[in-house]
């Protein structure tokens, strides 16, 4: 699966667990995660990859970075690790 369509699925599956959003395109931030995420005052940010993708050490930094910030930051390869991710942040 490519990753455009594995991050369709996981927007599509934030949605329905009644999460708002968006795809961070052309930012200012180069590394930055691929999707935030926000629900009831709590952010996530997701990087998405497939199972062959590789994390990059500027993303794995980033991603580092924002949760040292007190945000919930990962990567993502399949959908069902969203399922995990909103059970646990209930």
């Amino acid at each position: 699966m490519k990753e455009s369509a594995l991050q369709t699925k996981i927007v599509k599956r934030l949605k329905e667990h009644g999460w708002f959003v968006t795809k961070l395109i052309s930012t200012s931030t180069p590394g930055i995660c691929d999707l935030m995420a926000i629900r009831r005052g709590t952010v996530i940010m997701l990087e998405v990859k497939t199972d062959t993708g590789v994390v990059s050490e500027l993303q794995q930094y980033m991603i580092d970075k924002i949760n040292a910030m007190g945000i919930f930051a990962r990567v993502v390869r399949d959908v069902s690790d969203v399922d995990v991710f909103c059970y646990k942040l209930q």
